[in-house]
Protein backbone atom coordinates (compact mmCIF):
# COMPACT_ATOMS: atom_id res chain seq x y z
CA UNK A 1 0.00 0.00 0.00
CA UNK A 2 1.06 3.64 -1.06
CA UNK A 3 1.95 6.29 1.94
CA UNK A 4 0.49 8.59 -0.45
CA UNK A 5 -3.58 7.00 0.10
CA UNK A 6 -2.71 7.89 4.13
CA UNK A 7 -2.56 11.35 3.31
CA UNK A 8 -5.17 14.12 4.56
CA UNK A 9 -5.59 17.27 2.26
CA UNK A 10 -7.64 20.54 2.82
CA UNK A 11 -9.34 21.08 -0.75
CA UNK A 12 -9.41 24.65 -1.43
CA UNK A 13 -13.19 25.06 -0.48
CA UNK A 14 -11.54 24.33 3.25
CA UNK A 15 -13.20 20.26 3.34
CA UNK A 16 -11.12 17.44 4.57
CA UNK A 17 -10.20 15.15 2.46
CA UNK A 18 -8.40 11.76 2.09
CA UNK A 19 -6.13 11.23 -1.05
CA UNK A 20 -7.45 7.28 -0.88
CA UNK A 21 -10.69 8.87 -3.09
CA UNK A 22 -7.79 8.79 -6.15
CA UNK A 23 -6.88 5.09 -5.56
CA UNK A 24 -6.84 3.68 -9.44
CA UNK A 25 -6.09 6.71 -10.84
CA UNK A 26 -2.60 8.34 -12.35
CA UNK A 27 -2.12 11.53 -9.96
CA UNK A 28 -0.04 14.56 -11.20
CA UNK A 29 0.73 16.38 -8.21
CA UNK A 30 1.56 20.20 -8.78
CA UNK A 31 2.33 23.05 -6.28
CA UNK A 32 1.27 25.81 -7.93
CA UNK A 33 1.52 30.10 -7.97
CA UNK A 34 -1.01 32.88 -9.51
CA UNK A 35 1.31 35.45 -9.97
CA UNK A 36 4.71 33.21 -11.17
CA UNK A 37 6.44 33.51 -14.65
CA UNK A 38 5.83 29.93 -14.95
CA UNK A 39 1.60 30.46 -14.62
CA UNK A 40 0.66 30.01 -18.07
CA UNK A 41 1.46 26.38 -17.39
CA UNK A 42 -2.13 26.11 -16.03
CA UNK A 43 -3.39 26.32 -18.92
CA UNK A 44 -1.41 23.47 -20.26
CA UNK A 45 -2.17 21.53 -17.17
CA UNK A 46 -6.22 22.45 -17.72
CA UNK A 47 -5.51 20.90 -21.60
CA UNK A 48 -3.98 17.82 -20.54
CA UNK A 49 -6.62 17.21 -17.38
CA UNK A 50 -9.61 17.89 -19.92
CA UNK A 51 -7.55 15.79 -22.54
CA UNK A 52 -7.01 12.41 -20.06
CA UNK A 53 -9.41 12.24 -17.43
CA UNK A 54 -11.77 9.74 -18.96
CA UNK A 55 -8.71 7.49 -18.89
CA UNK A 56 -7.63 7.93 -14.92
CA UNK A 57 -5.76 10.79 -14.92
CA UNK A 58 -6.37 13.78 -11.87
CA UNK A 59 -4.33 16.66 -11.82
CA UNK A 60 -4.02 17.90 -8.05
CA UNK A 61 -2.71 21.49 -7.72
CA UNK A 62 -1.35 22.62 -4.32
CA UNK A 63 -0.98 26.61 -4.00
CA UNK A 64 2.04 27.65 -2.27
CA UNK A 65 3.63 31.01 -1.44
CA UNK A 66 7.12 29.72 -0.36
CA UNK A 67 9.17 31.35 -3.41
CA UNK A 68 9.35 34.92 -3.49
CA UNK A 69 5.52 35.37 -1.91
CA UNK A 70 3.86 34.59 -5.95
CA UNK A 71 1.30 32.90 -4.16
CA UNK A 72 -0.49 36.10 -1.55
CA UNK A 73 -3.88 35.23 -2.15
CA UNK A 74 -6.75 33.75 0.09
CA UNK A 75 -8.34 30.34 -1.51
CA UNK A 76 -11.02 31.92 -2.62
CA UNK A 77 -9.13 34.65 -4.32
CA UNK A 78 -6.52 31.81 -5.77
CA UNK A 79 -9.40 29.59 -6.92
CA UNK A 80 -11.25 32.70 -8.85
CA UNK A 81 -7.67 33.95 -10.35
CA UNK A 82 -7.63 29.82 -11.68
CA UNK A 83 -10.80 29.40 -12.88
CA UNK A 84 -11.46 32.94 -14.58
CA UNK A 85 -7.41 33.46 -16.08
CA UNK A 86 -7.47 29.56 -16.83
CA UNK A 87 -10.87 27.70 -16.62
CA UNK A 88 -9.35 25.49 -14.18
CA UNK A 89 -11.91 22.63 -13.53
CA UNK A 90 -9.14 19.89 -11.74
CA UNK A 91 -8.93 19.81 -7.83
CA UNK A 92 -7.55 22.71 -6.47
CA UNK A 93 -6.18 22.32 -2.70
CA UNK A 94 -5.31 24.95 0.21
CA UNK A 95 -2.32 26.79 0.28
CA UNK A 96 0.73 24.17 1.89
CA UNK A 97 4.73 24.86 2.39
CA UNK A 98 6.06 21.96 0.27
CA UNK A 99 9.64 22.51 1.99
CA UNK A 100 11.31 23.82 5.28
CA UNK A 101 10.56 22.38 8.74
CA UNK A 102 6.40 22.66 8.27
CA UNK A 103 6.66 20.85 4.75
CA UNK A 104 3.22 19.38 4.19
CA UNK A 105 3.78 15.16 4.39
CA UNK A 106 2.39 15.02 1.49
CA UNK A 107 5.19 16.33 -0.07
CA UNK A 108 7.22 14.73 2.50
CA UNK A 109 6.54 11.48 0.95
CA UNK A 110 6.54 12.87 -3.01
CA UNK A 111 10.01 13.43 -2.04
CA UNK A 112 11.50 10.64 -0.33
CA UNK A 113 9.94 8.36 -2.81
CA UNK A 114 12.03 10.62 -5.76
CA UNK A 115 13.96 12.61 -4.22
CA UNK A 116 15.69 14.06 -7.71
CA UNK A 117 13.72 15.90 -10.30
CA UNK A 118 14.37 15.27 -13.98
CA UNK A 119 15.47 18.85 -15.25
CA UNK A 120 15.20 20.52 -18.86
CA UNK A 121 17.71 20.28 -20.36
CA UNK A 122 19.20 23.64 -21.03
CA UNK A 123 18.69 23.99 -16.94
CA UNK A 124 18.25 27.58 -16.94
CA UNK A 125 15.77 28.26 -14.30
CA UNK A 126 17.75 26.59 -12.13
CA UNK A 127 21.01 28.54 -13.45
CA UNK A 128 18.48 31.88 -13.30
CA UNK A 129 17.37 30.98 -9.35
CA UNK A 130 21.08 30.01 -8.31
CA UNK A 131 22.22 34.12 -10.16
CA UNK A 132 19.80 35.45 -8.04
CA UNK A 133 19.83 33.91 -4.68
CA UNK A 134 16.87 32.10 -4.98
CA UNK A 135 17.82 28.71 -4.40
CA UNK A 136 17.52 27.54 -0.90
CA UNK A 137 17.78 24.34 1.19
CA UNK A 138 18.73 21.12 0.14
CA UNK A 139 19.39 19.34 -4.08
CA UNK A 140 16.15 17.41 -2.75
CA UNK A 141 13.75 20.16 -1.98
CA UNK A 142 11.72 21.82 -4.40
CA UNK A 143 13.00 24.22 -6.33
CA UNK A 144 10.63 26.38 -7.16
CA UNK A 145 6.84 27.35 -8.50
CA UNK A 146 5.09 24.09 -10.91
CA UNK A 147 7.52 21.70 -10.34
CA UNK A 148 5.77 18.13 -11.13
CA UNK A 149 5.20 14.43 -9.13
CA UNK A 150 3.70 11.92 -11.61
CA UNK A 151 2.36 9.03 -9.38
CA UNK A 152 1.44 5.66 -10.68
CA UNK A 153 -2.29 4.23 -9.97
CA UNK A 154 -1.00 2.20 -7.15
CA UNK A 155 0.21 5.20 -5.23
CA UNK A 156 3.82 5.30 -5.90
CA UNK A 157 5.86 8.52 -6.87
CA UNK A 158 6.91 7.14 -10.51
CA UNK A 159 8.89 10.70 -11.65
CA UNK A 160 9.06 13.85 -10.39
CA UNK A 161 9.79 16.79 -12.96
CA UNK A 162 11.57 20.43 -12.46
CA UNK A 163 8.91 23.39 -12.88
CA UNK A 164 10.35 24.68 -16.40
CA UNK A 165 9.75 20.92 -17.53
CA UNK A 166 6.52 21.60 -19.46
CA UNK A 167 3.57 18.65 -19.82
CA UNK A 168 3.66 19.36 -23.21
CA UNK A 169 6.79 18.20 -23.47
CA UNK A 170 8.01 14.49 -24.71
CA UNK A 171 9.88 13.66 -22.20
CA UNK A 172 6.88 14.11 -19.62
CA UNK A 173 4.32 12.62 -22.17
CA UNK A 174 6.41 9.26 -22.57
CA UNK A 175 6.05 9.12 -18.57
CA UNK A 176 2.74 9.98 -18.56
CA UNK A 177 1.47 7.44 -21.26
CA UNK A 178 3.60 4.38 -19.81
CA UNK A 179 1.34 5.18 -16.39
CA UNK A 180 -2.03 5.89 -18.31
CA UNK A 181 -1.42 2.32 -19.91
CA UNK A 182 -1.00 0.43 -17.07
CA UNK A 183 -3.92 2.09 -15.34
Amino acid sequence: MSAVYDIDVTTIEGQTQALDKYRGKVLLIVNVASKCGLTKQYEQLEALYESHKQDGLEVLGFPCNQFAGQEPGSEAEIQEFCRATFGVQFPMFSKIDVNGPSRHPLYQVLIEEQPEAVAKQDGKLKALLKEKGLLNGSDNDIMWNFEKFLVSADGHVAARFAPDVEVTGENFDNKLQSLLDKA
